[in-house]
């Protein structure tokens, strides 16, 4: 690729709103402090991390409720204040001047956006900024990454840094994919089996015995939510259902369609990647039960408003033989055109419940684009994963929606070239087809674009065991989505981003990123 072009914007990644340059230059390279309200404490310290992660100098934060923004002082100063009503919590305004930097957000998330952009100026310039106004503001509310963790275990400090670059991209929501037919990743309380043998399965790929396994317990969760809050990111669990649900018949198999006949029959964690015919047993009504008491942990340790329940590639066959699934079906009579037991319809019906009880908590329900069926309340969210023509149907049929389409866009799991060397599975996604999706396909009815919220990235980890592949995988895909997601329509421009990323590579370099060349 050709990153000779000249960049504009600074190098930002992703491309602001507006960005007009200045004479002059602040110089910030030798440190300098930073001066904001109480109320924004916590962002300024963030602030202060990255200049002196990216800088190695001294960023010391003051208190000050009546901030003046004097830049009169013989030192550069660097400035957060708030601003009234202006473009939403995520607005801000960075003016950059010799004497120092002003950050003007509107509320605390703005803060951190511009922050982000304060810290990728810093680095590429090693603390001397050109003198510039920016302005700017996201494009879609829901800006998201998804983390497979149940197929290869990742760890606390890694997912950490997976949230700073979220945040230093511009990201708000974190999708952790907790549960799966290879591993249960949750600690319960209630039910530690679930993650004593859920989350530890045989590696048949090797010679010689190799165990994978890891779970998160209450600690590990409370610290990833404190770490993405002060980032401002929404941490999203996925707790798969009614499919992808073998790791937890490993230690429920009672939860089964065959464990309703035979409770001793054995399940274990897969080994194997795919979709498995067990799924949860929809006439049980043990299952609801026990999920209850797991979204009853999950809603205390989750502070967000959204719990994300799966609904994909679920196999109708042992609902169809099973007693208690097909008395299930004729006590509430679903059937297909034809008369016939409709499996399907008790798959919306069990969605339903799902939907039901996070609402009963306080929470939204998500889903995979499965869940979206005529009875299905409009508050749930349809994740649209499997083409743009589940997008555009998903709004129409006026719910909220998240694109992420597998087809050249989302999926970054993918191969990034043809090149039968290059890592990855199940199709090619390169960094210029991501940079061409647009969440808004064709399709849409009149008056139903406000119906897709937002679109994300999706890193599925069956092929992958270590952080360093993780990263490969996604960058710099994944600031190539980020851009997508942030900035304007109209201001997105392929070539300059491809000279924006020759300044910008060097700062995922800084930050030890495994991105690839």
């Amino acid at each position: 690729m050709n990153y000779k072009k000249k960049s504009r914007c600074g190098g930002l990644v992703p491309a602001p709103a507006f960005y007009r340059e200045r004479r002059g230059i602040c110089d910030i390279s030798h440190g300098c402090s930073i001066v904001a309200p109480f109320d924004w404490l916590d962002e300024a310290r963030l602030l202060s991390e990255w200049l002196e992660r990216a800088l190695i100098k001294g960023f010391p934060v003051e208190i000050d409720d009546e901030v003046s923004s004097s830049l009169s002082s013989r030192e550069p100063r660097l400035f957060i204040s708030k601003r009234g009503k202006v473009g939403g919590e995520e607005w801000h305004k960075i003016d950059i001047e010799p004497a120092g930097i002003r950050l003007l957000a509107e509320g605390a998330a703005g803060v951190v956006r511009g922050a982000s952009s304060i810290a990728q100026l810093a680095l590429s310039g090693k603390g001397r900024i050109p003198a510039a106004t920016i302005e700017d503001y996201p494009r879609f509310a829901w800006r998201g990454l998804m983390l497979d963790t149940a197929r290869s275990y990742f760890g606390i400090a890694f997912i950490e840094k997976m949230l700073d670059l979220a945040a230093l991209h511009k990201l708000n929501t974190l999708h952790w994919h907790l549960t799966d037919d290879q591993a249960w990743r949750l600690e319960l309380s209630f039910a530690p089996e679930a993650a004593e043998i859920g989350s530890r399965r045989l590696d048949g790929r090797y010679n010689l015995p190799l165990w994978r396994a890891g779970s998160y317990g209450v600690a590990d969760i409370a610290r990833i939510v404190e770490y993405a809050r002060i980032r401002h990111i929404t941490i999203v669990p996925e707790i798969e259902t009614p499919g992808h649900a073998v790791a937890l018949l490993a230690s429920h198999p009672e939860f089964s369609c065959a464990g309703a006949a035979d409770a001793d029959k054995v399940f274990k964690p897969e080994d194997r990647f795919g979709v498995f015919d067990d799924i949860l047993c929809a006439g049980n009504d043990d299952v609801f039960s026990f999920i209850g008491r797991v979204l009853d942990e999950v809603c205390a340790l989750f502070p967000g408003p959204y719990v994300h329940m799966g609904g994909d590639e679920a196999p109708k066959g042992k609902w169809r033989t099973c007693p208690r699934c097909v008395s299930r079906m004729e006590t509430l009579n679903f059937r297909d055109e034809k008369g016939e037991l409709d499996p399907e319809r008790l798959q919306a019906w069990f969605m339903g419940r799902m939907a039901d009880m996070l609402a009963a908590r306080g929470r939204r329900m998500i889903g995979w684009d499965e869940i979206m069926n005529e009875t299905l309340g409009r508050d749930s969210v349809v994740m649209a994963w499997r083409n743009e023509g589940r997008i555009a149907a998903a709004a129409n049929a006026s719910f909220d929606v998240v694109a992420c389409p597998q087809t050249k866009a989302c999926y970054l799991d993918h191969k990034q070239t043809e090149e039968p060397e290059e890592p990855g599975q199940l199709g090619v996604c390169t960094l210029e087809d991501c940079y061409a999706f647009d969440p808004v396909p064709q399709g849409i009815d009149p008056g139903q674009e406000e119906r897709i919220i937002g679109a994300q990235g999706n890193l599925w980890s069956e092929l992958l065991c270590f952080g360093r592949q993780a990263e490969y995988m996604l960058f710099p895909r994944l600031c190539a989505l980020a851009e997508v997601f942030w900035t304007p329509k109209a201001r997105r421009n392929y070539p300059d981003f491809l000279a924006r990323m020759s300044v910008h590579r060097r700062r995922l370099d800084a930050w030890g990123v495994n991105s690839r060349r």
